[in-house]
């Protein structure tokens, strides 16, 4: 039986999933008033596999016959200096929820809570896996600074990702 202080954690980790989709909805319509449809693709897949996040933790408390809580979303951030400041503020973003799975994976560990920590190991390889595709989308954005035929086939490349859900385990 998870404690009511875990129940919590993942509580609010669930609405911070959602508030991580809503920011990158935010950014899809910020991307698509300015032309960047690969960058508008990328974040609006962004924020679906968000949703997915926030669902396989609700999943999770219902299989664990623990309660869901789910409070109101803070406003995103609807202003951006750019297409490299979305993606900038994106990785920023990443290494925040990082931080948050490895807080809620300690506190699984601390309270010895086997089956929690089996199931936020996903949480960890995906947070490497997002701050990795940020930190490769950023470098290729420095490379093309001086090149806007290379940010055009950035923006491209970026219009090519799919949208994948999360394989039923």
């Amino acid at each position: 039986m998870l404690s009511k202080k875990l129940i919590d954690a993942i509580n609010d980790q669930i609405n911070y999933e959602l508030l991580s989709s809503y920011l990158y909805l935010s950014m899809v319509a910020y991307c698509e008033d300015n032309d960047f449809q690969g960058a508008a693709n990328f974040y609006r897949i962004q924020a679906r596999e968000e949703v997915d996040h926030a669902m396989k933790f609700y999943d999770y408390l219902v299989e664990m016959n623990a309660r869901v809580l789910l409070k109101g979303i803070p406003d995103p951030e609807t202003e951006f200096d750019g297409y490299k400041d979305t993606f900038e503020k994106s990785l920023a973003h990443e290494k925040t929820v990082t931080k948050r799975i490895y807080d809620l994976m300690d506190l699984a560990i601390e309270e010895k809570e086997h089956a929690t920590i089996s199931f936020l190991k996903w949480y960890v390889d995906e947070q490497v896996e997002e701050e990795s595709n940020f930190t490769a989308i950023l470098g290729k954005l420095k490379r093309a600074e001086l090149d806007p035929a290379a940010l055009y086939m950035l923006d491209d490349e970026l219009l090519k990702r799919v949208y994948v859900p999360i394989a039923a385990e």
